[in-house]
């Protein structure tokens, strides 16, 4: 196997094992769209962080990465890279062994860059690549989910109101959104997060052209579920799909089907928009969130992680 560094005229072999492994995980998942080509490649081809594996002249796998970034998942202060979905993939014969030589090639790349924190997006059903990284340090974190435009199974819960909160009630949904914060700070989760101002959270959800939908009881806001037009993987966007990006609700109004209601509401409404999918992103080190959401979501993707020991930085340059 000859590992060379990844190449704009790389791009069309890497675009045919790209679709080939979506495709695997679409037999699994099959609310996950057809799609024809990965255009996260393109963007990622020239900028020196990727590398492709070859056997025989011909490409059997690749591993790119976004360009190395401060305050990786907002809570560290260290640097880190990204490999998101579409940016990696190999051939299924010695799958794994093509996964252990591209990491080890790539990995030095990163950490010359000052990368400590690597993260890579693998799919659901990837055992053998997970199996492969999980040898390697890596321990999963993040999860990109999807379900069709369906209500779900659940018991009407009285006394609750559902809506969507015009633009001008935006502010109200703030000490909710601080309250997810101090959720991320707990255990098993450990996301020390700096909260937005309410300012920030303002301006976010204007120039993102976010929505809010709530749960109101006694006139007061006890839950909401916040919908963007897209999410963090390639498929995660288009004009018949909505991605959740937020949802919080208050501790005292669990296990009364308040959630399931919302999300119900939530699905109903832009149903009759003409949108067909939902998708949803979260860590799985959140228990009652990734509780929540797998029973009515399919997980697609897995965010592997590995964080390295930061004392090699003192000798990257002779990496």
């Amino acid at each position: 196997m000859i590992i060379r560094d990844f190449e704009p005229r790389h791009t069309e072999e890497a675009a045919e094992i790209a679709l080939d492994v979506y495709n695997y995980e679409r037999a699994f998942t099959q609310e996950l769209p057809e799609v024809s080509s990965i255009p996260i490649l393109k963007q990622l081809s020239g900028n020196g962080f990727g590398v492709a594996a070859f056997e025989g002249g011909k490409m059997v796998g690749f591993l790119c990465s976004v360009e190395p970034f401060e305050n990786v998942f907002r809570s560290t202060d260290v640097r880190g890279v990204f490999s998101p979905m579409g940016a990696n993939g190999a051939v299924m014969e010695n799958h794994g062994r093509i996964y252990a030589a591209l990491y080890q090639a790539v990995a030095k790349k990163w950490v010359k860059a000052g990368a400590v924190s690597h993260a890579i997006c693998l799919y659901e059903h990837d055992e053998e690549a997970k199996r492969q990284l999980f040898q390697y340090g890596f321990g999963m974190r993040c999860v990109d989910a999807i379900r069709p435009m369906e209500t779900i199974d659940c018991v009407v819960c009285g006394g609750y109101e559902f809506l969507e909160l015009p633009k001008e009630d935006y502010a109200y949904v703030y000490p909710l959104h601080l309250a997810l914060n101090e959720h991320y700070c707990s255990s098993p989760f450990f996301m020390n997060r700096k909260p937005d101002t309410l300012e920030e959270f303002l301006d976010f959800s204007e120039r993102n052209k976010e929505r809010y939908f709530a749960a109101k009881i006694g006139g007061e806001l006890c839950a909401y579920l916040e919908v963007s037009d897209q999410g963090e993987t390639f498929i995660a966007s288009g004009n018949l799909y909505r991605h959740i990006m937020g949802a919080y609700c208050m501790p005292e109004h669990r296990g009364r089907g308040v959630y399931k209601n919302l999300l119900n509401y939530v699905i109903n409404t832009l149903k009759t928009e003409g949108y067909t999918r939902l998708g949803v992103d979260f860590e799985s080190i959140n228990p009652s969130g990734s509780g929540f959401w797998l029973k009515f979501f399919h997980a697609y993707t897995n965010g592997v992680v590995r964080r390295i020991d930061e004392r090699i930085m003192q000798r990257a340059s002779l990496i």
